[in-house]
């Protein structure tokens, strides 16, 4: 049995056998355990634009905080240290530095990621069936570390 944390109610990891998914209905800041997990909190706060939409803080004059996300990764980091397992950010996501993990070179492949045990990498989801190339980092813990399709992929545009 894994828990799959932050996931959507109807996404890819409902209903499959041995996965107790976690939507935001059941709030996964809240898992206690005891099983591995799989987590994807939620980015906002942590990506390029983690400010919020120009031009909605241009018109209101208010601006986001950095990681202010409920305190959803800093929850996610302590399941995977806790109970080993994966958790997956995107590529350039600010809460790597701000954790103190290791960012991972994009060209891929397992690199220390801190002093708890951790590993992390650099993987493009495309090799994986995504219809981009959507770079993202990846922390390990606890589990075996597989080779993946390491480093960058061809970009495709539709002729359209």
């Amino acid at each position: 049995m894994i828990a799959a944390l932050y996931v959507e109610t109807k996404g890819c990891y409902a209903g499959l056998p041995g996965v107790d998914a976690w939507d935001a209905a059941r709030d996964a800041r809240l898992y206690h355990g005891p099983h591995p997990v799989v987590a994807h909190p939620p980015c906002q706060r942590w990506g390029k634009m983690w400010f919020g939409q120009p031009k909605t803080v241009k018109e209101k004059g208010t601006r986001k905080l950095l990681g202010d996300d409920d305190g959803c990764f800093p929850r996610a980091l302590w399941a995977v240290r806790t109970f080993g397992g994966v958790l997956e950010h995107p590529w350039q996501s600010q809460a790597w530095p701000y954790f103190g993990l290791t960012v991972p070179p994009r060209t891929g492949g397992w690199i220390k990621a801190d002093n708890y045990g951790g590993w992390t990498c650099a993987v493009e989801q495309k090799p994986y069936g995504h219809h981009a190339r959507k770079p993202t980092m990846l922390y390990a813990i606890g589990c075996e570390l597989p080779e993946l399709a390491w480093g960058k992929t061809e970009a495709e545009f539709d002729a359209e």
